[in-house]
């Protein structure tokens, strides 16, 4: 009779924990869908506006000097974007308050004057700030502030890309790979849903993309698709260098930060308008519906990889999240095109694979997959993500991503990405 009391009683503080983390997961992903719902459509607007007034890049230089005069003044120089997010799960560091709005404002400057960077890594940051400040704010101890983080980072996710499954499991598989933290699973599944729920009430989250025809998966398409994967996990590492190259090259050359955002300002106008048009700038949409419907040169995830390496490394502010969709997407039809493969599944292919290399989070990405392109595709998308995964080595966008597990042997290395590349 007392071991079942006992069990009893514990059995209710399990219940009670849990009801208090369903009211903190829906009262996060309140609060972020909300603010994320804003920054699409101050996203979208931006995109909007320097395509009727492409003349705007000229002022880019200036938005920089305006970013880096920001978070001077709000004394957040040494910010380090999605990595301190992710140092913040997994080695308690702390977010400042100010993060979410700094890069709510500067990501809208730097896709207003047509910097090339992404949203979606913004969204984490922003979902991930305002997370841990309602932590601090119920005092909650570090364990369960870092659970709270992921919850924000799924609700931002959400918000913004509108795969709400996705959005979950890759917030919980992104920071350690090898380990998923399933308690987080259900507050960040409820965080998810409901700024989901929140941003598809007001605005249209849908990329629009669809894949033509999915051929019958068989021996003949199944090597094709090996060595399609292959070249995009040598592309994702090559994306990954760039990025952290680039960067690295700014600060080698430039000390002061202002000379970097300007220099890199002046650079992104040149390489603009090199190209002879605008459709590498900001998000590049176009030409990921250009991949899915109609072509693209085959040279332009090159040109995508260089001018979002460029842009990022100087300082400006975005994600690297959609550009990675963007490389994935055009060099899937190119690749498509050349292989005799329908072009459109290899853009989806692409988007998938890349993704899985850049991140490490071969479950999200199949995930992303279905969710946007449907079951159909699902033998194409699991053989070329999981060869993605395995073939992009110990490389990726955040240095401070944890490698729990080793990717070739049942080894647990625990190590950061920045001490295994």
């Amino acid at each position: 009779m007392y071991e079942f009391q006992r069990q009893l009683k514990k059995y209710l503080v399990q219940i009670r924990s849990s009801f208090r983390w369903i009211g903190l997961a829906v009262l996060t992903g309140i609060a972020v869908g909300f603010v994320g719902t804003a920054f699409f459509a101050l996203m979208k607007l931006a995109t909007e506006t320097r395509t009727q007034f492409p003349w705007l890049i000229f002022f880019l230089p200036a938005a920089g000097l305006l970013i880096v005069a920001l978070y001077h003044l709000l004394h957040d120089e040494k910010d380090t974007g999605t990595n301190l997010v992710l140092s913040a799960v997994h080695s308690n560091e702390k977010l400042p308050p100010q993060m979410a709005p700094l890069i709510f404002v500067s990501t809208i400057l730097t896709h207003l004057f047509g910097g090339s960077a992404g949203r979606e890594g913004a969204a984490l940051q922003i979902g991930g700030s305002i997370a841990h400040t309602l932590g601090n704010l119920f005092k909650l101890d570090e364990n369960n502030r870092n659970i709270l983080i992921l919850c924000g980072m799924s609700a931002g996710f959400s918000s913004i890309f509108g795969t709400p499954i996705a959005a979950t499991i890759f917030c919980i598989e992104v920071v350690s790979v090898g380990i998923m933290q399933y308690a987080a699973l259900v507050p960040c599944a409820i965080s998810a849903l409901i700024a989901h729920g929140i941003a598809s009430h007001f605005l249209d989250q849908s990329l629009g993309l669809i894949v033509s025809e999915i051929p019958a998966f068989g021996a003949v398409n199944a090597l094709k698709v090996t060595l399609f994967a292959i070249i995009c996990a040598f592309i994702s590492i090559l994306f990954c260098i760039l990025l952290h190259e680039s960067e690295r090259i700014y600060r080698h050359f430039f000390k002061n930060a202002y000379i970097r955002i300007l220099i890199g300002g002046l650079l992104v106008i040149g390489i603009t308008f090199l190209t002879g048009g605008f459709e590498y700038n900001g998000l590049s949409a176009g030409l990921l519906h250009d991949s899915f419907f109609s072509s693209v040169p085959p040279y332009a995830f090159l040109i995508k990889m260089l001018l979002t390496a460029v842009t990022l490394g100087a300082g400006f502010k975005g994600g690297e999240i959609v550009p990675s969709f963007v490389i994935g997407a055009t060099f899937g039809c190119a690749f498509g095109s050349l292989i005799g493969l329908s072009p459109s599944l290899c853009a989806a292919i692409g988007m998938g694979a890349v993704f899985c290399g850049v991140t490490n989070s071969p479950i999200a990405s199949l995930l992303i997959c279905v969710e946007l392109f449907g079951f159909k595709g699902m033998p194409y998308f699991l053989l070329a993500i999981a060869l993605s995964y395995m073939l992009s080595g110990y490389y990726g966008l955040y240095s401070s991503q944890k490698i729990a597990y080793s990717k070739y042997k049942t080894e647990y290395i625990n190590k950061q990405m920045k001490d295994l590349s």
